[in-house]
Parts: C-alpha cells; structure tokens; sequence
C-alpha cells in the first residue's frame, strides 16, 4: 500500500468510527437523559410487596429501612428474609422495627439451607410469601431518594406492562474510587435502560427493580439458571423481558442510591460474576454494548494515531482531522453526559470524563480476564 492510499485510509476508518460513535451517543446514551424528563401519567395504586434480602446487613437496614417503610403509598408491605448463616443483628433490628410499622413482615433463610444460592432461596421465600400480584425489588444497602419512590414505579403499572426497570446509582462521597463507580454505574446504566427505552431490554438491575408475581412463576422462578450464585435479576429480565412488557421508570423521585462501599473489593466481587451471567444473555443486545466498547477504543487509537503520523510526515490534513474527529466526539459525549448528570444528580464528570473515556474498557477487560482465571466454583450455588 502506497502513502497516498494510506493518507487516505487514516482519517476514512477513523470517520467511520466517528460514526459509529455518535449513534451510541446521540441515539443511545440519551435515551435515559430524554426519558427522565416525561412526566408519567397517573395511574392506579394498586397493592405491591417490597421484597430485600439481607445478609451482614444490620447497619443498612437502620439506616435505610425507615425510608422504604415510610413511603407515601397507600397499601404495601416490605418483606425481608434475612440469612441465619451470617453472624449479623438483623432480626434483632427487624423486631424493633415490627414495632413502629404493622406492614413489616420478615423471615429467615436457614443456615441448613443448600444447594441453592441464598439470594435466589430469600427472593423465592419473599415472592411466596407477598400478598400482592406487584413486587418491588432492592437492597438493604439501597435508600430511596424521595418518599414518592413506589408511586413513580407504580406510575408505570399498566396492563400490558410485567416489567419496570429503575435507575440507582451510588451514594456521592469524596475520593477517587467513588468517582469510579459511579461513572461506571452511570454507563451502564445509559446502556441497558436506554436500550429498554429503545424497545430492546436485555438486563435489570435487582436494587430498583418491580415485576409482576405470576410473570415468576410463568418464568419457573430461577430454574433456568439456578446453578448460578447470581443471575437473580440481570438473568431473570433478559428471559422474561421484551419490548411490549417492559418499561422504565428514571424520574428524580424514583432514583435509588445504593451506600458506597467502603472496599473496593465488594466492587469488585460485583463485576467479576457479571461477565458470567452476561455470556448466557440472549438476543443481540448485549453484543451491542461490547461493540461500542471495542469501537471507542479502536476511535481513540484511530484519532491518536492520525495526529501522530500527521506530524511525523507533515501531512497536516490528516491530523488536522484526527484532531477534528476527537474533538466533536468529545463535545458529543460531554453534552451528554452533563445532560444525564443532571438529570440523575449525578456529578457532571467534567475533568474526569476524558480519563474515565479510557480507563472503562480497560476495567470491563480486566475484569473478564480475572473472570476466567478464578475458580468456576466461586460463581455457583451457594
């Protein structure tokens, strides 16, 4: 290939990428941004269960069960089904509670308990025993951020709907790993929800999340994937979800905040069992998301590279338009970032956003290797 066809070929496969980019930003990422600001239609309230399963959680539950028991709702109860395996007070802080509020209800997984994840085992012991046909699914870690939370998910209780998928993010403190996390979070929560709002769900995330009772047993509970420890929400959606049945509720008043772990290794427990469950996703749109990872590395490489062989050979069209490509795509995806930022209470990532643009892949391929690399038992039943 002569430098004429190569001068070419540079700046053309970097524009194509450019492309490829702004459909992921402008048609994808501001899906969640443009949803947020629908005002949903009022509609029934009718009867739902909260369901948490809590394990080590006696501190999380204090502090954030009154916020979900306090909910401005009519009619609803909360269920947890705390482990009995766990060294923890929960039942001693669920029986103070029981006190204050009649519509608290709880139980326990016992520590004979085998065979079966113990998440899965305390949702399935929760589902059975709710009143109600509508479920409502968080954690104890998770607070609600207003009290108008179980109204705006309930907003979306149609018919035709089983589905309704939530947005939650981490709580905003100091320091670099938060700002980590919840750029992270964020992200993927731009991808899955928006690709919901587009007609194509795929994933939900179990710390705000509601679907019907008889859509789980019409979906045999977890039998599909219940050798898996997890799965118990991000598996059970990809299933029973389509694009008739599923809707997303992102208004202010909906928005769930999960407590910031103090470790960085609860995080990282966390991503390691996601590429597990996510190879067994059907449909395409999984894929999808890996691809835009891939496109925006390869688009950075691209336009770096443009820069550099345009000034080693003094060729300055084309790194006049590695520079232009970068700095459009860099205007793009600030604009809509800053746009769902505010929209989330989200920080607005302005002098991290470059770093995070690069690091994140890195993060997700990192966590695949260490995936595969560790033990297949840490990832099943338990």
């Amino acid at each position: 290939m002569d430098f004429t066809s190569f001068n070419i070929l540079l700046p053309a496969s970097a524009g194509i990428l450019f492309f490829i980019q702004s459909y992921y930003h402008l048609g994808l990422y501001r899906k969640l941004y443009l949803h947020s600001k629908k005002t949903s239609k009022e509609t029934d309230t009718p009867p739902l269960s909260v369901i948490l399963v809590a394990k080590d959680s006696a501190s999380d539950l204090r502090k954030n069960l009154p916020a979900i028991l306090e909910q401005d709702y009519p009619e609803f109860e909360v269920i947890v089904i705390y482990d009995q395996s766990s060294d923890d007070e929960c039942e001693d802080v669920l029986k103070l509670f029981k006190d204050k509020y009649p519509n608290l209800h709880h139980s326990f997984i016992p520590d004979s308990a085998r065979y079966i994840s113990h998440k899965k085992l305390g949702i399935t012991m929760g589902i059975k025993a709710s009143h109600h046909e509508w479920l409502v699914f968080t954690e104890p870690n998770c607070r609600p951020s207003s009290n108008q939370w179980l109204r705006k998910m309930a907003s979306n209780f149609t018919p035709t709907t089983d589905i309704v998928l939530g947005y939650s993010n981490y709580e905003k403190t100091k320091g670099w790993f938060n700002r980590k996390i919840t750029f992270d979070t964020l992200l993927n929560s731009m991808r899955y929800l928006g690709q919901a709002i587009g007609g194509h769900p795929y994933m939900g995330c179990g710390r705000n999340l509601a679907y019907r009772k008889s859509l789980y047993y019409q979906q045999k509970g977890f039998a599909s994937h219940l050798n898996l420890q997890r799965g118990e929400d991000n598996l059970f959606i990809n299933y029973a979800a389509n694009r008739k049945n599923t809707r997303v509720e992102a208004s202010p008043e909906s928005i769930v905040r999960i407590t910031a772990p103090h470790y960085s290794k609860n995080w990282h427990e966390e991503k390691l069992s996601y590429p597990l469950t996510s190879r067994l996703y059907k449909g395409l749109s999984h894929y999808l998301m890996g691809f835009e990872t891939c496109s925006r590395l390869l688009f950075l490489l691209m336009t770096f590279v443009c820069i550099v062989y345009g000034i080693l050979t003094q060729i300055w069209i084309v790194m006049g338009i590695g520079i232009l490509l970068w700095l459009l795509r860099f205007i793009m995806q600030i604009v809509v970032f800053r746009k769902t930022s505010i929209a989330m209470s989200e920080r607005k990532f302005y002098s991290t956003l470059l770093l995070f643009d690069w690091m994140q892949p890195l993060w997700n391929f990192r966590f695949k290797l260490l995936q595969r690399v560790t033990r297949k038992e840490e990832f099943m039943r338990k």
